[in-house]
């Protein structure tokens, strides 16, 4: 789960809020202070997958949220507390955490209530449904009726131990019957008269795995389902998967670790060569391959920790191995001095768009959220308010966009989720190409670490910079366009021209990004002289800053008379095809100065017959 974000409407309830957000490690939005629009922030907040607890009436939350609810059981907590503390009440996700983050509020609160509306928690006294850390309820879709059936008083049977499910026997009385069994491990069963059983595993056996290279997913994930059915074990009994630190980018070995719903972690070499003497099968193939005896079992028995054992010895099929562990101690929890291992890195790309809040994508949003660390430019970061404020984060000045990716590369390359900030799009003159270019080089040649080219990369697309300036100002970009880069930084002069020359002998609308510098001022208007070779003076030029900013400026131009001193570095110029026109509105707000330009796509030969 995402953060968890506390959400003060009024100035009045930030005091109870901070108590709060203090207590359970939350962020706090203020409205006035980190937001304005209420619906705006409370969608993308629940977007991102943050569990969310609004100081506010649960009508307004309602509201808000209503048009995005779709599917139960993949929405954050959602949570209305009274300013006065008094009530705490789930909305949303009672069964994902919401019920048991609002009587962890109500504790917090003297007076309080948890006003709790599900009827599983409401009168069984236990969620069937939501099982503790560690175990698993193997089928989710059964609960219903049985809790249902319950509910109506059918009689119920219990066999296998499980100490959470105590307040069920506490409310059903005589109605329950039932025993422990005598292997601690064995799954706990609870027959409803009527219903399918329901089946709840405990999650605590280790699964190690080693790989070939580019081993085919589905003959791992035969060789696990048949190892585990041969052996008397299911998937549910399954609480991790564990394999060497060299195969963290295995395709093969996450798609087990998706199938069977848990965590893949991973160890170094050294680590798991320290594990020899207890393995059932040594190699020294393996050994001379990677520098280890071996992987599976290794793995496993270094998860399960030094009072483990090997359950099942490895098992392999042509191109992967497996083998299977259990702690010595039949707790929950990790086993003392068992290692944990390091998930796979990943690095966000991620694009937030012009920097209008509303303007950045779900997916965006959700990256951010689920970051470890915020890696970019200081204004980008800025221009995230809250959502950067409680994040770890490590600010790049300009002209260190090598030092930002490649520090970003290497803090995933150590197990982290980091997200690198990028203004606009990420793969549009931005950090993107870079990020894949130091990860293509090898590592002698400029290129970055063996851990940090194997973490996992997203790219998350955002609304560019001639996006937003063609569609502030009408549809400028309605027919074919390109864009241009007028830095001469990292490209020659030379090839700058000679793009400009064939956009325009195209007839092409053009975006010029980076239109001057401080120290670069002439570009500009060498490329205007070029223009005017191919299309009239008249042509409409835009001039767009700060786009989706308070101080945005869109100034309508032409092409003879346009000015390089009207233009800085945070301006982009979009320069009209021949075909580009200009409508004036009856709003002197519309558009650029009450202007709208737009490029047409040939739909007047249509309008007037034209078309043979």
């Amino acid at each position: 789960m995402s953060e968890t974000v506390l959400v003060a409407i009024l100035p009045s309830a930030l005091p109870l809020a901070e108590r709060l957000a203090g207590e359970l490690g939350a962020r706090v939005d203020l409205r006035g202070r980190d937001f304005d629009d209420v619906a705006t922030h409370l969608r993308a907040l629940f977007l991102a997958g943050h569990a969310i607890v609004g100081i506010a009436s649960s009508g307004i939350l309602i509201r808000c949220l209503a048009p995005l609810l779709s599917d139960k059981r993949a929405e954050p907590p959602v949570l209305a507390l009274s300013e006065d503390g008094s009530a705490v009440v789930p909305l949303l996700g009672g069964h994902r955490g919401a019920n048991a983050l609002a009587r962890r509020i109500a504790a917090m609160i003297e007076g309080a209530g948890a006003a709790i509306t599900t009827t599983g928690d409401a009168r069984l006294g236990v969620a069937l449904d939501e099982p503790p850390a560690g175990w698993m309820l193997e089928n989710p879709s059964d609960a219903k009726p049985a809790m249902a059936a319950l509910l109506g008083g059918a009689p119920a049977r219990q066999s296998g131990r499980a100490d959470w499910l105590a307040p069920l026997a506490e409310q059903l009385g005589d109605r329950l019957t039932g025993s422990d069994a005598a292997d601690a491990d064995a799954p706990v069963v609870l027959s409803v008269e009527g219903c399918e059983p329901l089946i709840w595993r405990r999650r605590r056996l280790m699964l190690g795995l080693g790989a070939a290279r580019g081993c085919p997913v589905d003959e791992m994930q035969a060789l696990v389902m048949a190892t585990l059915a041969e052996n008397g074990y299911a998937p549910g009994d399954i609480a991790a998967v564990h394999s060497v630190d060299l195969k963290s980018d295995e395709a093969a070995i996450h798609a087990v670790a998706r199938f069977l719903n848990v965590p893949a972690r991973f160890h170094p070499v050294a680590e798991l060569e320290a594990q020899t003497p207890r393995l059932a099968n040594p190699s020294d193939v393996v050994f001379d391959e990677i520098g280890c005896h071996g992987v599976a079992e290794a793995a496993a028995l270094l998860a399960a920790g030094p009072e483990g054992r090997l359950t099942v010895e490895k098992v392999k099929s042509a191109n992967a191995t497996c083998a299977l562990a259990l702690p010595g101690s039949d707790e929950g929890g990790a086993a003392e001095g068992a290692a944990p291992g390091t998930p796979r890195g990943h690095l966000a790309v991620v694009g937030i768009g012009p920097g209008k809040a509303d303007w950045r994508t779900p997916e965006a949003s959700r990256l951010i959220a689920e970051a470890d660390e915020l890696v970019g430019y200081g204004l980008y970061l800025d221009l995230l308010g809250p959502w950067a404020r409680t994040k770890q984060h490590r600010e790049f000045d300009l002209g260190e966009e090598e030092a930002r990716c490649r520090y970003a590369l290497e803090r995933a390359g150590e197990g982290r989720r980091v997200a690198l900030i990028c203004s606009g799009d990420a793969g549009i003159y931005a950090m993107g190409a870079l990020v894949m270019e130091l990860v293509a080089r090898p590592e002698d040649e400029g290129g970055v670490t063996a851990p940090a080219k194997r973490v996992a990369i997203t790219h998350a697309p955002g609304i560019s910079a001639l996006q937003a300036a063609s569609a502030r100002a009408g549809a400028l970009l309605g027919h074919d366009f390109c864009a241009i880069s007028l830095s001469d930084l990292l490209t020659y002069r030379d090839a700058i021209t000679r793009r400009v020359t064939a956009a325009a002998e195209g007839d092409f609308v053009i975006a010029f990004y980076n239109p001057v510098s401080r120290r670069r001022r002439t570009l500009l208007e060498e490329a205007r002289q070029i223009l005017l070779k191919h299309r009239p003076a008249t042509t409409p030029v835009l001039l767009a800053s700060n786009l989706g900013r308070p101080d945005e400026t869109l100034r309508l131009r032409d092409l003879g008379s346009l000015d390089t001193d009207e233009v800085d570095m945070l301006t982009i110029v979009l320069i009209g095809a021949s075909t580009s026109r200009v409508a004036r509105s009856g709003d002197g707000g519309a558009g650029a100065e009450g202007n709208w330009i737009f490029t047409p796509r040939g739909y007047a030969r249509k309008i007037d017959g034209d078309l043979s």
